[in-house]
C-alpha cells in the first residue's frame, strides 16, 4: 500500500563517543542536549536508536528534551556496513581505498549488516498511511545516515561510503506520496557552539 501522508526522517550520527566507545564525553552529552533543545517544537512520533551505549545515551538525553516522546530501541537503528560492494562497481581511482576500508568487516557483519540495511529501509523511509505527517527521529551511527541519505537520492548502493556525518549534526529526509524523497539538509551543525562542532571528522575539516 503506497502511503498517503509525508514521513519526516530526522536522522542524527550519536553525540561524541569516548575512547573505549563505552559512553559519551562531556562534549558529547553537551552536543545531545543541545539538539534536543533545537528539537523541542516537532511533533515527533517516536525517537528511534540503536542499541550501542553512545546511541542509547544520545538518544536518551535528547528525549530528556522533548514532550513524552517514546523511545524504542531498534537493532535496524544499529551500527553496521550496510552494503558490500564488488570491486567492478567502484571507480577505478578509489576501488582500492574502499575495499582496505572495509577489509576489516567480519563474516558476520558482512552477512547481517546487509539485511538490518534492508530492515532499516522498509521501517524507516516512504511516505506513512493516515492524513497526518508524521515526524520521526533515528539516532544512530554514521553508516545508517549514510546509507539512508545514499538511497534517498537513488545513488548506487556503494555510495554509502564517503558520506561522512558529524556527531550531533542533524539530516533530515522528505518522503512525501507521488514524489521522489528529497534531502532537505544534511550534517546541520547550527545548534553546536564551534568548540562542538565537526567531532567525528579528521582535524583538517575542523571548520
Amino acid at each position: 500500500m503506497t502511503g498517503t501522508a509525508t514521513r519526516y526522517l530526522h536522522l542524527v550520527r550519536h553525540g561524541e563517543a569516548s575512547p573505549d566507545e563505552s559512553g559519551l564525553t562531556e562534549g558529547g552529552r553537551q552536543q545531545a542536549i543541545l539538539l534536543g533543545q533545537r528539537l523541542q517544537n516537532i511533533p515527533f512520533a517516536a525517537v528511534h536508536h540503536g542499541p550501542l551505549p553512545r546511541a542509547e545515551q544520545t538518544a536518551r538525553l535528547i528525549g530528556d528534551q522533548l514532550k513524552n516522546v517514546p523511545l524504542h530501541l531498534s537493532e535496524a537503528a544499529g551500527d553496521y556496513v550496510p552494503y558490500m560492494p564488488e570491486r567492478d562497481e567502484l571507480p577505478t581511482e578509489s576501488a582500492d581505498f574502499f575495499l582496505r576500508f572495509l577489509d576489516g568487516a567480519t563474516a558476520e557483519e558482512r552477512e547481517h549488516g546487509p539485511a538490518l540495511a534492508r530492515q532499516a529501509l522498509d521501517l524507516f523511509t516512504g511516505p506513512v498511511d493516515g492524513e497526518k505527517d508524521r515526524h520521526e527521529l533515528i539516532v544512530t551511527h554514521n553508516f545508517l545516515v549514510a546509507w539512508l541519505v545514499r538511497d534517498a537520492m537513488h545513488a548506487p548502493k556503494w555510495r554509502w561510503l564517503g558520506l561522512n556525518h558529524g556527531n550531533a549534526a542533524l539530516t533530515v529526509i522528505r518522503y512525501a506520496p507521488g514524489r521522489p524523497a528529497s534531502v532537505l539538509f544534511s550534517n546541520d551543525m547550527r545548534h553546536l557552539p564551534a568548540e562542538l562542532r565537526w567531532t567525528g571528522f579528521p582535524p583538517e575539516f575542523h571548520i
